[in-house]
């Protein structure tokens, strides 16, 4: 799973061994890591490069705070089909917990299996009007899910 997500996440953050700054202007390197007070990175100038240890260790952190928010903002979420994890995690990575704590309906919506209503709280959203190639790929994550409960697999 944690192999999926980091595929997932390389392809819509990108893989950068050095300091640059994100769609919004923030300092950022590694696998779309924002770069925070605490960090190193913190105060270095865009292009200081960043080893791919210190990256990989940014991402472990990173995913750690993934897990610790989907476990938090998602009843059950081990229960959850795998795709639908990966929707979850890869939209907390994306969002942050405050962000994603947001999304009332979508969050029920998961927690009760309605995949279809999940999908349309997902297109509901500036989230999806900001990130629409992105967010149909997970869209497109949840629909093989509504799929497969439709066949009745």
């Amino acid at each position: 799973m944690r192999e999926k997500l980091r595929e997932i996440l390389e392809r819509e953050e990108g893989i950068k061994h050095e300091v640059y700054l994100d769609h919004l202007g923030y300092p950022t390197c590694g696998i779309g890591h924002l770069i925070l007070p605490e960090d190193e990175e913190h105060g270095c100038e865009v292009g200081t490069p960043v080893s791919e240890e210190r990256v990989a260790a940014l991402f472990e952190a990173d995913l750690k705070t993934v897990e610790d928010d989907c476990w938090q903002l998602f009843d059950h979420f081990e229960y959850l089909p795998d795709n639908i994890q990966l929707v979850c995690a890869a939209m907390a990575f994306q969002l942050g917990r405050s962000r994603l704590s947001g999304f009332k309906k979508f969050r029920a919506a998961i927690g009760d299996g309605r995949w279809s209503d999940s999908i349309s709280e997902m297109i509901d959203s500036r989230w999806y009007r900001q990130t629409t190639a992105r967010a149909e790929r997970m869209i497109a994550l949840v629909r093989e899910v509504e799929k497969e409960s439709k066949d009745g697999r």
